[in-house]
């Protein structure tokens, strides 16, 4: 492959501002004596208000073509679905302790929602963050159930009830829906919600690098080191090549790589402690994974070209 050095420093300058407010999350908590239930109740905001806005305004805004995005969202399931296979051949491969394999499968397919639509607005502006929430609207159940069934093979009706209250998952859904209807939103409250929106993706990046967390791998690095490859090489390979095999439009190509290529979601280390889990060891995959996407997305949005 042709190495083009302006290319490159596109690529680094266009995802750098993101990872300098990851930086500065990480500072920010470490500097600062406002007490975790700041942090807290800043990241229910996020969750519970401004990202929703960002996905329904998203979704409802843009033109939606399923027979153009169809392959989209069809290699993006396939990506997840593949990184869930592989991810839970984990536990033959290895034979871990208990609640490793269960609590550490989920990293390697679950992906961060805030870094994946900051990302895919400087992409392709409100065209790249709506592909982006569409994928989110059907990747994200799959993923959280089957992050949800590795921890507790019995907590199936409780799962039920949790996607059908999930906020992501209610504005993607009342976004599309009220787009298919042919619904307009009035100028004020666009306005508003894609301000509230931009207002997400900040405070979602500052909270990421705030979770960032080093210590914690005290015992099995062969399953943590099979997790990340599993996210940050294999699945964005697998992704590049279906691409190619697609023929997707340019703008669909950088998406879905870059999709495939996403850290891990911050939010596994809450899943993973709500629920019994090994907290120590998610929070270094994930704290591991976003720090070595620092260098992996620019090389696979380089090669998606």
């Amino acid at each position: 492959m042709t190495y083009y050095p302006d290319r490159a420093m596109n690529t680094i300058t266009l995802l750098l501002p993101d990872f300098l407010l990851i930086l500065i999350g990480h500072v920010l908590i470490r500097i600062t004596n406002w007490g975790q239930s700041f942090w807290t109740g800043l990241e229910k905001l996020v969750y519970f208000v401004l990202f929703p806005a960002l996905l329904f305004v998203s979704t409802s805004r843009t033109t939606l073509d399923f027979q153009a995005t169809g392959q989209l969202l069809q290699l993006a399931l396939i990506v997840v679905g593949s990184g869930i296979l592989l991810g839970w051949l984990a536990k033959p491969l290895f034979r871990p302790g208990p609640m490793i394999f269960e609590s550490g499968v989920q990293t390697a397919f679950r992906f961060n929602s805030y870094i994946g639509l900051a990302l895919a607005y400087r992409l392709g502006g409100e065209a790249g963050t709506s592909l982006m929430a569409l994928i989110i609207g059907f990747a994200v159940p799959v993923v959280n159930m089957a992050a949800v069934h590795a921890l507790a093979h019995r907590n199936k009706a409780s799962l039920l009830t949790e996607m059908a209250k999930n906020p992501l998952l209610l504005a993607t859904a009342g976004g599309t829906l009220f787009n298919l209807l042919g619904g307009v939103l009035p100028e004020v409250a666009a306005s508003t919600l894609l301000r509230m929106g931009g207002a997400s993706v900040a405070l979602g990046l500052l909270m990421v690098g705030a979770g960032l967390k080093l210590e914690g791998l005290h015992e099995a690095r062969g399953i943590s080191a099979y997790f990340t490859g599993i996210k940050l090489l294999v699945l964005p390979a697998l992704s590049l090549m279906l691409t190619n095999h697609f023929a997707l439009p340019p703008l669909q190509k950088q998406i879905a790589i870059m999709f495939a290529a996403l850290p891990t979601a911050s939010s596994a280390y809450v899943l993973a402690t709500r629920m019994g889990g090994h907290g120590p060891l998610v929070a270094f995959l994930i704290t591991a994974s976003t720090l070595l996407s620092i260098i992996m997305l620019p090389i696979w949005l380089l090669l998606a070209g």
